[in-house]
């Protein structure tokens, strides 16, 4: 199972950023999936979660500002970010819904906003 996360880099406060992730070696249609953030000597938090059949929800502080999305044909999830502030700096990951206990961590990417 490798889930790959792409797409963070450096962006102004106010801009916006779109994060992949692709999913090889599981039957993605059939996994509840999310996004998820970690700070430096912090726990990783769920940002945003997309369940197999679409259901969404999202972490208070990205409501209204972040859109996570699928596609099950390519296996790719998606997490468009927009209205990013300077406290969205940190490394986000892919992962399965953790209720079932995590597929193997990605290596993630970092995403940095400046003020």
């Amino acid at each position: 199972v490798q889930l790959q996360a792409s797409g963070g880099g450096l962006v102004q406060a106010g801009g916006s950023l779109r994060l992949s992730c692709k999913v090889i070696g599981i039957n993605f249609a059939i996994y509840n999936m999310a996004w998820y953030r970690q700070a430096p000597g912090e726990q990783r938090v769920l940002v945003a979660g997309i369940s197999s059949g679409g259901n969404l929800n999202y972490a208070d502080s990205v409501k209204g500002r972040f859109t996570i999305s699928r596609d099950n044909k390519r296996r790719y999830m998606y997490l468009q970010m927009d209205s990013l502030k300077p406290e969205d700096t940190v490394v986000y990951y892919c992962n399965r819904d953790l209720g079932p206990g995590p597929l193997p961590w990605g290596k993630g990417t970092l995403v940095t906003v400046s003020s």
